[in-house]
Formats: C-alpha cells, structure tokens, sequence
C-alpha cells in the first residue's frame, strides 16, 4: 500500500530528499536514516542486477522482484523507475497495479521511445506528446488509492529545447500527473525557468557527472522544487570503495589498515542476523 507521506509532504511543501538505492545493502543502509523517502534508481539496479546499461534492456519482470524486495524490508516511502512504463498503454496499466500492489508510494514514468536510455546519456528520443499524455492518463486510471503518485518525466530537455520540455510538462500536470519531472536542465537558470513555468510539484534529478548542475536541498527548495533524487550517490560511492579495496588486496595480499570498511558485527545487525541468533536461542537451544 502506498504511503501518505509523500502526498501529505507535497500538500504542506516540505522538501523530499530521496537518495538513490540499487540493491538491498544500499537500501537498508539508507533506511536507517532520516530519509523522508528512497528511491530506486533503473540505472543502478539494472548495473548491479544484470552488469549491463540502462538502455531498455531490463524488463518490468526483472524491476518489480527487485523493487517488492526493497518495499519489503524498509519502512520508507519508495519512488520507483519505471521507465517508458514498459510498452503501451496496456503495458501502463499492468506496470502501474503492480507497482502499487508492490507497496511502491511514487512511480516516475518517461516519454522516451522504446528502447529507453539514462536521461543523463546521449541520443534519447521522445514519443509524442500526445502519447505520453495518454500514458499519464491511463497511469491515474488504473492505480487504486491516490497516494499512490504518478511522476511523469520528459526526455525531450536534450533533443528538442527547453521550451519543448516546459511545454511538456504544463501537459502532464494538466493530465493529472502529480508531479512533473523535467530531466537534465543544463544550468540553474534553465531549472529557475521550470519553476516558474510549471504550476505543479517538481522533481530535480541530482546526478553526479550528470548534465545538470548539483545544488542543495535548500536551493531547490528555495527554487519551487518538491523533491529531489540522487539516483548515482549510492553506486558511485560503493564502485570507488570496491576499487580501493580490491586494488589494495591484490597489491598487498592482505588488507591495509588504511581501508576503512564497515564494522563486521555492525554489517550482522545491518542485515539482520540478530534476530537469526534470538530465533535460534529460543528454538534451536543454541547457547
């Protein structure tokens, strides 16, 4: 079941800081903390599920295992990638049901044409406008409580001009998106622009190397932002700490007391081993 948080942080304008997580150790990593939500990046999971691209390669069957995984074992609202919303309008309507009956509070919709490719990456192309507003809505149609969120995303930024963008997304609120996302303005002034234009709830997409530029939470804030992502914080951090230790295995045949690492015992709370010791303890006469 979705949770009224989101809607209910969206109706009194408080801020949405949502880091990206991948996997389940990213995850339950970000819930111990004080996130009003957790968002589940496409390019990482798709990265560290199948080690391929986000390029449309991953199905809907490979995102919803993962995703009902990380609404299982967290407590926070979870916004979830979902691509094109994997197909057609009927592809809509089957995506949008099993992201809610998932537990899933937000879902982001593009209007990429299929195959999709990271919004931050080159050679993206977009459906018509009209197409889009047709998913948007069939995607309001067929979720079940309204907290569950429709983010409606526009890739059209890079290959056709802000203006398109903007126009875009004046069409998404208007066809009952509930927040509207224009992926990778290139400069603050672009995203001020957005702001102003745009008479809904906005979502920054604060990628790391990406093509737009990273500001804080109080600045987005500040702008008439709603919520704002860091899909890449999460896999970026973990890629340059596996290469630092790995790099330092092979070189030193041992671990360096120069590489920090998660403490043992406290990585056996992290993924719940106490509770396996006290079911054990109870029922396995395991001293």
């Amino acid at each position: 079941m979705a949770d009224p948080i989101l809607r209910h942080a969206l109706r009194d304008k408080e801020f949405i800081l949502a880091p990206g997580v991948f996997d389940l150790i990213s995850a339950l990593m970000a819930n111990t903390m004080d996130f009003k939500a957790l968002y589940v990046t496409g390019y990482g999971t798709v990265a560290s599920y199948l080690g391929l691209p986000d390029a449309g390669i991953a199905t809907y069957r490979d995102m919803i295992e993962r995703i009902a995984q990380i609404v299982k074992q967290t407590n926070k609202p979870i916004i979830a990638d979902a691509d094109t919303g994997y197909g057609g309008l009927l592809n809509v309507r089957h995506t949008v049901r099993g992201y809610e009956d998932a537990g899933v509070t937000a879902i982001q919709i593009e209007d990429q044409e299929y195959p999709k490719k990271c919004g931050h990456t080159p050679n993206r192309r977009v459906v018509p406008l009209e197409d889009m507003v047709k998913k948007i809505e069939v995607a309001v149609d067929s979720r079940k409580s309204d907290d569950f969120l429709v983010i409606a995303r526009t890739d059209s930024r890079t290959s056709l001009g802000l203006d398109e963008a903007i126009r875009r997304g004046k069409a998404f609120a208007k066809a009952g998106a509930d927040v509207v996302f224009i992926e990778s303005p290139e400069s603050e002034e672009e995203m001020l622009r957005v702001a102003e234009a745009i008479d809904a709830p906005l979502f920054a997409n604060m990628v790391n190397g990406g093509r737009t530029p990273l500001l804080s939470a109080a600045r987005l804030a500040e702008m008439g932002y709603s919520i704002a992502i860091h899909p890449a914080i999460g896999f970026l951090s973990v890629g340059a700490a596996l290469q630092k230790a790995y790099a330092d295995l092979l070189a030193n045949g041992e671990t360096s007391p120069s590489i920090e690492l998660y403490p043992f015992s406290e990585f056996n709370k992290l993924i719940g081993f106490e509770d396996v010791w006290a079911f054990e303890k109870k029922y396995a006469q395991v001293s």
